[in-house]
C-alpha cells in the first residue's frame, strides 16, 4: 500500500502515519507547519517532510490512498490534484474503518468520559495480553502510540463527535460502524459545529443507527438525556446493556469496587470513573474477559493523561490536573474530589479556553458546575478570545453564568499569577481544569511549590 497524508503533523494523524509505516506501508506526507512532539516522532520514523509546505508533485496516480487531516483546507492544492486524478480520499475515521473492516470494532462515544473508558478497555486487554488495535485521544502509560493498526482481530476506538475533515463535516464516530458501542452520556458541546442541542442529539441517534446488526449498545442509563434518547429511538436488531454507578465503598481516600460479586481496590475514583469502569467491563466481557480478571487488571489503572492526574502532593495538599472544560466534565470532576475527600477544602481553578466555553450565549450551561468547590476561580484570556475571533467577554457575564456566590473571575494573567503566589493551603485539594495552558503560566511549578 502507498499512502499519502495531507497535513501529516496533526496530533493523531502523525500517529496513524507511523502505525502504517510500521505495518509495512509506503508512507509520505506534507504539512505547512509541524510542532512538537509530532515533529520529533516523525523525524525518528523517517517520515518528517524534507520541506514545509504543500507539494502537489507528491500526489501521483500510483497512490492507493490519500488521508486528509483536519488542518487541511478545502482549497489545498494537493487535495485538488488528488480529486483531479480520481484518487481515493479518506478522512481519518474513514481510513480507520477501511483498515478495520475485518476486525471486531468497539467504539466509545459520548460527551464525556470517552478517553478514560477507551483507556480502561485498552489497559485491561493489554494486562491480559490480548491482541488488539486501538485509537485513543491521549497518551497512555504502556502504549508508545495513541493509534495502532496491525492485523489484530479487535480494534478499540474513541469515537469523537467532531467533524471528520475539512471536506467531510459529519462527525468522526459516524464512520466507525461498531459491533460494540458505548455511550457514556450526552451534554451539549461544540456549539460552533452543533448550534442547537437538538442538532447535537441527532448525531447520537445516527451513531446508534450505525451499530452493526446483532451488535451491542452499552449505555449510561443514569443520564436522563441519553436514557430518553435510547427509549425514543429503539432498534430491535441490536442488544442493549444499561449501566450506572457500580457497587463500591470509599475508606480513607481509597475506593473499592464490586462487579459480579468480585471486589478490588482502585487507583482512580469518582462516580464518573466508576461508571466508565463498568462500561469498560461490559465491553471486555464481550471479548471473554471474566469479572475476576477484569478486577485484577483494572486495579493498576492510574488514569489517562490529564484526567484527574496527580501533579504533586504532600501530607496536607494534593494538586490535580484535569482536562475538564465542558460543564458536565467540570461538575463530574468537582463531585469526584468532594466525594473522595469530604473533609478537605477543595480549590477549583478553571480556565475557559474552548469556543463554546468562551461564548457568552453558552455561559449559562455552567450554572452550578463549581458549586461544591470551597474556592472557585474561573480564568479566561483575552488572547484566546482573539484567536477564536470571538467578541469581548465581560467578567460579570461569566460570574452570572456560573451563578455562584463568591466566585472569582479573572482575565489578566498577572492577576492570576499574583493570586496563586499569595495563597496558603492546608488540608486542601487543588484541581486545575483546562484544555489550554493558562496563557503560559507554569502550573507544574506552582503545583510543586505549593506542596513543598
Amino acid at each position: 500500500m502507498r499512502v499519502h497524508f495531507i497535513s501529516i503533523g496533526g496530533s493523531v494523524m502523525h500517529q496513524l502515519a507511523i502505525a502504517l509505516k510500521r505495518k509495512g506501508y509506503t508512507v509520505s506526507g506534507t504539512d505547512d507547519e509541524i510542532f512538537e512532539p509530532s515533529r520529533t516522532n516523525l523525524l525518528n520514523e523517517g517520515l518528517l517532510p524534507s520541506v514545509m509546505g504543500w507539494q502537489p508533485d507528491l500526489v501521483t496516480a500510483n497512490l492507493d490512498a490519500i488521508i486528509l487531516g483536519m488542518h487541511a483546507r478545502a482549497d489545498n492544492p494537493e487535495l485538488i490534484k488528488a480529486k483531479d486524478l480520481g484518487l481515493k480520499i479518506y478522512s481519518f475515521p474513514e481510513y480507520i474503518f477501511h483498515e478495520s473492516q475485518q476486525k471486531q470494532r468497539i467504539v466509545v462515544g459520548g460527551s464525556h468520559g470517552k478517553t478514560t473508558t477507551t483507556s480502561m478497555i485498552m489497559h485491561v486487554l493489554r494486562f491480559l495480553t490480548f491482541d488488539f488495535d486501538y485509537l485513543v485521544g491521549a497518551k497512555l502509560d504502556g502504549f508508545d502510540q495513541s493509534v495502532n493498526i496491525t492485523n489484530a482481530p479487535v480494534i478499540v476506538c474513541e469515537g469523537d463527535e467532531y467533524p471528520a475533515s475539512a471536506i467531510e463535516r459529519k462527525p468522526k464516530f459516524h464512520f466507525l460502524f461498531p459491533h460494540v458501542a458505548i455511550l457514556t452520556g450526552i451534554a451539549w458541546d461544540h456549539i460552533n459545529v452543533f448550534p442547537t442541542f437538538d442538532f447535537y442529539l441527532e448525531q447520537f441517534v445516527i451513531f446508534i443507527n450505525k451499530i452493526e446488526i446483532g451488535g451491542l449498545l452499552i449505555y449510561n442509563s443514569s443520564d436522563p438525556v441519553l436514557e430518553k434518547l435510547v427509549k425514543d429511538h429503539p432498534r430491535t436488531d441490536i442488544r442493549y446493556q444499561p449501566y450506572a454507578v457500580p457497587v463500591h465503598s470509599i475508606d480513607n481516600g481509597k475506593t473499592t469496587v464490586t462487579i459480579e460479586g468480585v471486589s478490588g481496590d482502585l487507583k482512580v475514583f469518582g462516580n464518573h470513573n466508576l461508571m466508565n469502569l463498568l462500561a469498560a467491563f461490559y465491553a471486555c466481557k464481550i471479548l471473554g474477559v471474566s469479572a475476576s480478571d477484569f478486577i485484577r487488571a483494572i486495579g493498576s489503572f492510574t488514569g489517562a493523561s490529564k484526567r484527574l492526574e496527580l501533579l504533586a502532593s504532600n501530607d496536607s495538599v494534593n494538586v490535580y490536573r484535569d482536562f475538564a472544560h465542558a460543564p458536565s466534565k467540570v461538575k463530574a470532576t468537582i463531585e469526584a474530589l468532594k466525594q473522595q475527600f469530604p473533609n478537605r477544602q477543595l480549590v477549583a481553578i478553571l480556565e475557559l479556553h474552548t469556543y463554546s466555553s468562551l461564548n457568552e450565549k453558552f455561559m449559562h450551561e455552567y450554572d452550578g458546575a463549581l458549586k461544591q468547590a470551597d474556592i472557585a476561580l474561573v480564568y479566561f484570556s483575552k488572547h484566546a478570545l482573539a484567536i477564536k475571533q470571538l467578541p469581548e467577554l465581560a467578567i460579570e457575564k461569566v460570574a452570572e453564568g456560573f451563578n455562584q456566590p463568591g466566585i472569582l473571575v479573572m482575565n489578566e494573567k498577572n492577576q492570576l499569577q499574583d493570586w496563586l503566589t499569595t495563597q496558603k493551603f492546608s488540608a486542601t485539594n487543588i484541581v486545575l481544569m483546562s484544555s489550554g495552558n493558562y496563557d503560559g503560566i507554569d502550573m507544574l511549578t506552582f503545583a510543586k511549590e505549593v506542596t513543598q
